[in-house]
């Protein structure tokens, strides 16, 4: 069967040969994400021929130990094993420089640097901010005054912005402001690695390729919405980084906004990248402001206590490294919120993420309504169990559908069953992680799996209340939760108190 060529997006393997440019070069995400991604896309063959990397930072190494530090970090984050061939004929594309990003010099250097590895003047550069957002302003001034960058060059070249976009609305629209003073929008791209998983690429194709579930996605056969974002790990070496930021801004404002977008948008117009972040803007658009007595009902914030993950004592929130003693940033925040548009008016979304939580799972359960309280569902003081569709994101990818059999046998009685769609068994190439995709993307220069600037601020403008309210309040403790545990009583309450509970991680 011919494939419609208007369905198909642009291929990774067009992405053309390109300088990739670090601010960052000797940090973290570097190390984990970004180092392990490139040298598995060269594995696939998708990494362009003539692609060059530089890391630039602060921190003085030579082009030597910047291979040898990136070859431990793809050794042990990789999804694949080091080949030691493969490595060499990798590590030749990658360069370092030391410098700071408010240094000019920095920039000359970067320049020069780029004019020796290819004389192609037409080869494209792409500058990878894995910086602070304090410090995005510095970079584009640099770039700007160093001529390695202007409006004028279109999109050709590019840059790429981590989350946070900023603390807030104000600071989100200065930053997008800085960057539009020295960038067209097509050049921006601003990365958020949940939109690069791929159960989560998978909602659009199973809501818009399918027409099984779409006829019901609304409120007249949707109960409710969850998603979860728990995450095993505590705040480890960013305790001051964490402090300033807490789980609403760290998760809610982008990862869980964004998935609660794709969960409940109408269909685009078409697949082009603008298409579909229309209709995810006016997701963002139709959000109910939470205000007032409603933030203190509808939003739960609480921090990690002492507990135990996988058998091992580790400390509260509050002893960590980095943390006050008597901080109130939360660790953990579970909301209630509604949609108000034609499709979803009436049907909340519950929202949770927490850190030191029992298990590391990323999830979107659908709620269906239950089937009439008649026939099989007779028994009021036992009702049936509603069916649910579940896309598990991480660990274990895949697709899961709820729904009621009857058990075999001359007895008469039901049970709930598992339809499962997991990826890993489903096919047998192994899903390559976030970042693979999201940097070949932005090598391509398809934006769809990332944010615009209205969306960023769309989101910061609805979470302005709840953060005004936290910061006006006078607070001096938050209700804690074990470590190892699945959240405080409280957001247990806040979704019980609609006859609900949360579903089991």
């Amino acid at each position: 069967m011919e494939t419609d060529p208007h369905l198909v997006l642009p291929s990774p393997q067009e992405a053309p040969a390109c300088a990739l440019v670090i601010f960052g070069g000797s940090g973290d995400l570097t190390h984990r994400k970004l180092m392990p991604a490139l040298y598995n896309l060269m594995l696939d063959g998708l990494l362009p021929a003539g692609c060059t990397v530089l890391g630039l930072g602060r921190k003085p190494m030579d082009d030597a130990a910047f291979r040898a530090v990136s070859r431990e970090g793809v050794a042990r984050y990789s999804r694949r094993p080091l080949d030691v061939a493969r490595w060499a004929e990798f590590s030749q594309r990658l360069f370092y420089c030391a410098g700071d990003i408010a240094e000019a010099d920095l920039y000359r250097k970067v320049k020069t640097h780029l004019a020796q590895c290819s004389s192609d003047a037409a080869r494209p550069s792409i500058f990878y901010l894995a910086i602070p957002p304090a410090s995005i302003p510095a970079v584009c001034h640099g770039l700007r005054q160093s001529g390695l960058a202007t409006p004028q060059q279109g999109p050709a070249c590019r840059i790429i912005v981590e989350k946070p976009i900023g603390h807030d609305w104000a600071s989100a629209r200065h930053i997008n402001a800085v960057l539009g003073e020295v960038f067209e929008e097509p050049q921006v791209f601003r990365i958020d690695h949940y939109l690069g998983k791929e159960t989560v690429q998978n909602l659009l194709v199973f809501r818009f390729a399918n027409g099984l579930f779409e006829p019901l996605w609304n409120n007249r056969h949707i109960d409710h919405v969850q998603i979860t974002v728990a995450e095993e790990e505590g705040v480890g070496a960013r305790g001051e980084t964490y402090e300033a930021a807490g789980a609403l801004r760290d998760v809610v404002q982008n990862h869980l906004l964004q998935l609660l977008c794709l969960v409940a948008m109408d269909p685009p117009r078409s697949l082009s990248a603008d298409a579909v972040r229309d209709a995810k803007l006016e997701v963002l658009r139709s959000l109910r402001r939470i205000r007032g007595d409603r933030v203190e009902s509808d939003v739960i914030r609480a921090q990690y206590g002492p507990g135990w993950i996988r058998g091992k004592a580790v400390p509260g929130y509050r002893r960590e490294a980095g943390i006050r003693p008597d901080s109130t940033t939360e660790t953990f925040t579970a909301l209630k919120l509604f949609i108000d548009n034609w499709r979803w008016v009436g049907v909340p979304f519950y929202l949770r993420t927490g850190k030191r939580m029992s298990q590391r799972v990323s999830e979107i359960v659908v709620e269906f309504k239950a089937v009439p309280p008649v026939l099989f569902n007779a028994n009021r003081s036992s009702p049936l169990p509603p069916n649910a569709l579940a896309f598990r994101i991480q660990p274990k990818e895949g697709t899961r559908l709820e729904m009621m059999s009857k058990v075999p046998g001359a007895k008469f009685s039901l049970q709930q069953v598992m339809m499962d769609f997991d990826y890993q068994n489903a096919y047998t190439a192994a899903s390559p992680e976030a970042y693979e995709r999201l940097l070949l993307d932005v090598m391509v220069g398809d934006q769809t799996l990332f944010m615009r600037y209205d969306e960023v601020e769309a989101a910061w403008e609805w979470m302005g209340p709840i953060l005004e309210q936290w910061g006006a309040s006078s607070t001096t403790w938050l209700p804690e939760y074990g470590a190892g545990s699945l959240g405080p009583v409280e957001a247990d309450r806040l979704i019980e108190r609609d006859g609900r509970k949360w579903r089991t991680l």
